[in-house]
């Protein structure tokens, strides 16, 4: 299994829709692709949330009593068929209308989810460019983690995990307070070459929809991710596949 075939099976695998041979195949594959495990992590935490937000509908108990009425009826003589036909026509309209509810409400939640989204992403986007233009791209300047870290302390309603990353190619520069999502967040700074990499740290409630995991806009490549109860935005004008680069150092368990 190559990684086409397991971007195509990625759904199927998360959603436990495929057969043991196929699952060993994918896993297989998964051990020594860091990139596919990646995707199947986005995969995962996408069919979380669809899990979680979508709306769920019970059939009346009247209607089941009804289905099983007209398949008792269409066990009878042949004569009764035109009567059967009559009886079926308000029982397909009733589910045609379930269904049409189920679908509505459900379409109704991924629409709401996005726009939220949008909001959002638009949002980092925004709060980088200003950061750029203002030159107040740190409050806090250090590469050293133990420094950045505690200067967050009591500003903000969760404790931001800091890692230089040095070692990797991604040296930590500083931090500072920034306002995405109608909040207060923090933002570590890092460069790679002359590029400059927002790591924003929200929340994990304050992100709930179904922004895609990679994205762009504006000429900026964006990155999303959750880890312990948080949500994680990276964003630079660098090159994607160096932003992905820069999520799986982030990602890494540390030493």
């Amino acid at each position: 299994m190559d990684c086409n075939d397991v971007t195509r099976a990625s759904s199927s695998y998360v959603d436990g829709e495929l057969d043991a041979a196929a699952v060993a195949a994918l896993e297989r594959h998964l051990e020594g692709c860091a990139d596919c495990r990646l995707g199947v992590e986005h995969q995962r935490e996408l069919s979380q949330l669809v899990r979680r937000g979508a709306q769920r509908f019970a059939a009346p108990g009247h209607l089941a009593g009804r289905i099983g009425a007209a398949l008792d009826a269409a066990k009878g003589d042949a004569r009764v068929v035109p009567l059967r036909r009559a009886a079926w026509r308000p029982l397909a309209l009733a589910a045609s209308f379930v269904l049409a509810m189920i679908l509505s409400s459900g379409a109704t939640w991924l629409v709401a989810a996005y726009d939220r989204q949008d909001r959002l992403t638009q949002e980092v986007v925004s709060s980088h460019v200003r950061a750029l233009l203002s030159n107040r791209m740190i409050d806090i300047a250090s590469s050293d983690q133990h420094t950045v870290k505690p200067w967050f302390s009591g500003k903000l309603d969760l404790a931001p995990p800091v890692r230089d990353l040095t070692t990797a190619g991604f040296p930590l520069v500083g931090g500072r307070l920034d306002y995405v999502g109608q909040r207060p967040v923090a933002a570590l700074v890092y460069r790679h070459n002359q590029h400059v990499i927002d790591l924003f740290i929200l929340p994990g409630d304050a992100a709930p929809g179904v922004a895609p995991p990679a994205t762009s806009r504006q000429g900026y490549a964006l990155r999303r991710w959750r880890d312990g109860g948080m949500t994680f935005w990276a964003i630079s004008d660098l090159a994607p596949e160096d932003l992905d680069k820069f999520e799986l150092a982030v990602r890494a368990p540390a030493n």
